[in-house]
């Protein structure tokens, strides 16, 4: 005798080898034997035997039409017997039986599975939109197919092209569109984007990396939106006019002239120094429709060939230090002492100011070295001021160096790109600056004197600001003071650029609240300050890895603008190496681990990835050219921004949390005693 029975979910046939109270032993038809329950068992059968009623289930249910066995059915309940008896008559064979139970299971949107073999059919109305969706289901797998065929053959469907980026970045993985693109990709063996490129779903990748990057960082576009106004024509006649010869240093490109410099030669062999701050916080309130924008931001972006302001074109005209432009700024006032270059006090102010001249570093930073400041012939504007304010720098310098305990490193060249045209096919002109060049140091000196000295000046009147701070190596910014290891300095707080960073025209707004006599527009236990501190980090680090692949990418095209075959580098450390003159590193499989650091090497290129921005190189020979202490100290750099970036790489992973982080930061502040 066989059985055929439900077992694990599954319906099987099988012989019956011996029987105890209710339950059967049972040899499948596998082979294998199973213990099966009389309540699992749909129908005992002689004949077909069990492997036979397997094999004729299939053609005998493809035989049974669903739609005509709901018409068939009762409209209550029913046994699967009873519609076989209703549709064969009153002795169905094994197999029909078999095949009708079949049919039944296979289609639950006609019939409802009320127990083992029994059914009742689907109310009319729910059978309809069932099928209905079935349909659209059917059809959709179809364009699905055709879309992945289509793929496969080399032709980008219009629906698929249309939304590439959306596909590649935030795909639904439920839609037609990606299942079309996934399928299609592992087809041809590449990954979607790739096939997306080779398609041209995407131009290329240089399309790739800046739009992948402004889709998903400037949902609603590079613009800024409209109807937010314009900026206010008040001529600030209440603040006093500077009267000082003020003038600023920055590249041709700049347009947000935020610092300037000026010095006075006051009696007693005291100079009076100004570093001057342009102050758009005067002017953009605390959650105006601007400051909301502003505050989305969070800061100017920055890429060769590429910029983004934090702020529009007209609010940057009304606040930026142009030459003969009379604004509102924030000054640092330094009395020197001219023997010893030492600080005697420091005064803020706020007024007017009208710069004089805004000096360009390309046109006049290879005039500007140390040999011509001592041989006292400097040709350019400015050129005594500039000279007095190099050896303050240098004094500030050694200060620093001082509390750190170590020389801050110098001569390493910053290389950049200058490009000649625009977009992708420009033309690709590497240029370099040396740290600790004249005109450098100069700027950098009296930006970190500034902040650092605003830092402590907040704290000591009472007020919140925004800190960096560095301890152990690691830096961090938070709403508590702390001193910064790395620069050598008590406090530091980003103050010096409000009209491209969005903390420092927060701790702006502080410095001009204290300077009125009112009330800061952000208070100690203010949420908002904390969610600022954890959405800043989080989007600054968002804007400076797409700064990274933007100088890898251009790095990639000038090898290939240049048809290099080989190229010379620098061993970091195992096998990441520095590529010589330019903004790059990278892993060189299969270099030899035993290199020290610092040794320079010949690698033969075999080829630039400009989607994964990585080289293919092979070791040619190691060189005995031994490394500059120049070199020597950008290598350290080197090794601090590959372990900087991989810190960066997990706190950008965790940025959300990192934000309910902040929050409860701040509940806590608030729960403190007084």
């Amino acid at each position: 005798m066989y059985l055929y029975f439900e077992d694990d979910g599954a319906f099987k046939a099988g012989t019956v080898l011996s029987q105890a109270g209710s339950a059967y032993q049972v040899e499948l038809t596998t082979g294998r034997r199973s213990k099966i329950k009389a309540s699992h068992v749909f129908f005992p059968f002689e004949t077909p035997s069990a492997s036979e009623l397997i094999a004729r289930i299939p053609e005998a249910a493809a035989e049974l039409d669903p739609a005509f066995l709901w018409e068939a059915a009762p409209a209550e309940e029913f046994s699967f017997k009873d519609l076989a008896q209703e549709y064969w008559g009153e002795k169905p064979s094994p197999v029909e039986l078999a095949a009708l139970l079949t049919v039944l299971h296979a289609n639950p949107v006609y019939f409802y599975r009320k127990g083992r073999g029994v059914y009742r059919k689907a109310p009319a109305e729910i059978l309809s939109k069932a099928l209905e969706a079935l349909e659209r289901k059917r059809r959709m797998e179809e364009q699905k197919k055709a879309w992945t065929a289509e793929m496969v053959e080399g032709k980008l469907p219009e629906a698929i092209g249309r939304q590439a980026l959306t596909l590649l970045l935030s795909p639904d993985k439920n839609g037609i569109e990606w299942k079309a693109l996934s399928d299609a990709a592992a087809e041809t063996r590449q990954t979607p984007l790739r096939l997306m490129l080779a398609l041209g779903g995407i131009a290329s990748p240089w399309r790739w990396h800046v739009d992948s990057f402004y889709t998903a960082n400037f949902p609603h576009g590079r613009g800024f939106p409209a109807g937010l106004p314009e900026p206010p024509a008040d001529t600030w006649e209440e603040l006093p006019i500077a009267e000082v010869d003020a003038f600023s240093i920055d590249d041709s490109t700049t347009t947000e002239v935020d610092d300037a410099a000026s010095i006075e030669h006051l009696e007693g062999g005291i100079t009076r120094v100004g570093i001057h701050i342009a102050a758009p916080a005067l002017m953009i309130q605390k959650d105006s429709p601007l400051d909301t924008v502003a505050k989305t931001r969070m800061s100017t972006v920055y890429a060769p060939g590429l910029k983004t302001t934090m702020l529009p074109e007209n609010w940057i005209k009304a606040s930026s230090l142009d030459e003969g432009h009379l604004v509102p700024c924030i000054s640092l006032y330094v009395w020197v002492k001219d023997d010893t270059f030492a600080v005697e006090r420091t005064e803020t102010r706020l007024e007017r100011i009208a710069l004089k001249a805004n000096l360009r570093y390309d046109k006049i930073d290879d005039l500007v070295t140390e040999e011509a400041i001592a041989a006292d012939a400097l040709t350019i504007p400015y050129a005594h001021e500039i000279a007095w304010l190099w050896h303050f720098a240098k004094r500030l310098q050694h200060g620093r160096e001082e509390v750190r305990g170590r020389p801050e490193p110098t001569g390493r060249v910053d290389w950049y790109f200058a490009l000649e045209g625009d977009g992708e096919n420009a033309v690709i002109h590497v240029k370099g600056r040396r740290r600790g060049a004249p005109l450098d140091l100069l700027v950098a000196e009296l930006m970190i004197f500034a902040n650092s000295t605003w830092g402590l000046w907040l704290e000591e009147h009472g007020t919140p600001g925004i800190y960096r701070s560095q301890r152990m190596g690691r830096v961090r910014m938070s709403t508590s003071p702390g001193p910064h290891d790395g620069l050598g300095v008590e406090r530091y707080a980003w103050s010096t650029s409000p009209l491209r960073r969005y903390v420092d025209l927060v701790n702006q707004r502080q410095m001009i609240a204290v300077l009125r006599g009112e009330t800061a527009p952000y208070g100690r236990t203010d949420v908002d300050l904390f969610t600022i501190v954890s959405q800043f980090e989080a989007i600054y680090g968002l804007y400076s890895d797409f700064q990274t692949r933007m100088e890898r990418y251009w790095s990639l095209r000038w090898i290939l603008q240049e048809k290099l075959t080989s190229i010379e580098a620098i061993v970091v450390k195992g096998d990441l190496v520095r590529i010589d003159g330019l903004p790059f590193m990278q892993r060189v499989p299969g270099l030899t681990e035993d290199l020290p650091r610092g040794r320079k090497v010949e690698l033969r290129i075999l080829g630039c990835d400009l989607v994964d921005l990585v080289m293919d190189a092979r070791l040619v020979k190691v060189l005995d050219e031994a490394i500059t202490p120049e070199e020597e100290a950008a290598l350290e750099e080197s090794l601090n921004e590959a372990s900087e970036a991989a810190e960066a790489a997990e706190e950008v992973k965790e940025a959300k949390a990192a934000e309910h982080a902040a929050q409860a930061d701040a509940a806590q502040v608030l729960s403190a005693p007084n």
